[in-house]
């Protein structure tokens, strides 16, 4: 439901600095304002969310460039800037919540304040009508996602969406220095790999076991893989698709070295049906991310600097706003 949150950035709007900003104004996407409680929320959800996967010392953890709170209070001023934009272009478009879509709206805001402690309210600073604001433009830019794709239904074939499993034998090319950095070997160290990759096919299409090649050989990682088209190397998936069950392949160089691979399954219908739902999806997302993009680059968004750096996160173990999402989902 909210793959464009995740799935497209705020690249094309245009980030300007300036004074102009009213109380508690932490960023404007053109006249579309996001105030410090709403921030708030979107912070302290996500907060709430990692700590109750990771722990609370997660923070503790360190990035290169920033802190893991850093990063994690740009990724939600992204995404609140995206939410921002997207009800401007539902603006343009002309979609708006249906009278139902509303009741909901306020149903849900009424649901989730009420499951907000006087503390959780003194900290965030909100009330319901901050929470019913948050809702409506996170139903709004949902709805206007839907609208852009609503003509992309794409037929898609069995042969397209066709997923494979394969086990194959990697004998190498190359090595990792110190820093684990690819260091191509010489033609001669090319050429004894070429070399021991063919003794290996020889060894197989004589009937030595394919898996006791795989566990004296293989010097890869894994073993299997199970892929769709467009998922792996194109030289290592060409041949693949190309095996029959229980067919064995040639030799085949990639990048990573010499492989031999072995089909174990070249059809799953299942699997297959999966697969074709993510193919819509993804042409839906490349839709969407082109109408998108071409109306974003169009935007402006003013940070409050000051404001900006004020804002961490709320160390208090009794303030947990993780539902914020749960029951918007119950409800709309």
């Amino acid at each position: 439901m909210i793959t464009f949150l995740t799935g497209c950035s705020e690249k094309n709007i245009q980030v300007v600095l300036h004074t102009g900003f009213g109380k508690n104004e932490v960023f404007k996407v053109e006249q579309m304002s996001c105030t410090l409680p709403e921030m708030m929320v979107y912070l302290s959800t996500t907060q709430s969310r990692y700590e109750n996967v990771y722990g609370e010392r997660i923070w503790e953890t360190s990035l290169e460039e920033m802190t893991l709170e850093e990063s994690m209070k740009n990724m939600v001023l992204a995404q609140l800037s995206q939410i921002k934009a997207m009800n401007l272009l539902a603006e343009q478009e002309k979609v708006e919540l249906s009278k139902e879509e509303e009741e909901k709206v306020e149903q849900a805001a009424k649901a989730f304040y009420e499951t907000l402690s006087k503390e959780e309210i003194r900290s965030l600073d909100v009330d319901r009508e901050c929470i019913k604001r948050l809702y409506k433009e996170y139903a709004i830019a949902n709805k206007v996602y839907y609208y852009l794709i609503k003509d992309v239904n794409p037929e898609v074939s069995d042969d397209e969406a066709r997923t494979i499993t394969v086990a194959h034998i990697l004998i190498k090319t190359y090595s990792l220095d110190e820093n684990n950095q690819k260091v191509e070997y010489d033609e001669g160290q090319k050429r004894e790999a070429l070399a021991k990759a063919q003794e290996v096919l020889q060894k197989a299409q004589n009937g030595v076991g394919f898996d006791s090649l795989i566990a004296a050989y293989n010097e890869d990682k894994q073993s299997q893989y199970s892929f769709g088209k467009g998922e792996m190397n194109q030289e290592f998936e060409a041949a693949a698709f190309n095996l029959a069950k229980g067919e064995i392949s040639e030799i085949v160089e990639t990048e990573y070295g010499f492989h031999i691979i072995k089909c174990l399954t070249n059809f799953n219908q299942e699997e297959t049906d999966a697969n074709k739902i993510k193919i819509v999806e993804k042409r839906r997302e490349k839709v969407f991310e082109q109408r998108y993009f071409e109306f974003a680059k169009g935007l402006t968004k003013a940070v409050n600097e000051d404001l900006w750096k004020e804002i961490t996160l709320i160390r208090d173990v009794e303030i947990d706003t993780s539902e914020f999402f749960d029951i918007y989902r119950k409800y709309l």
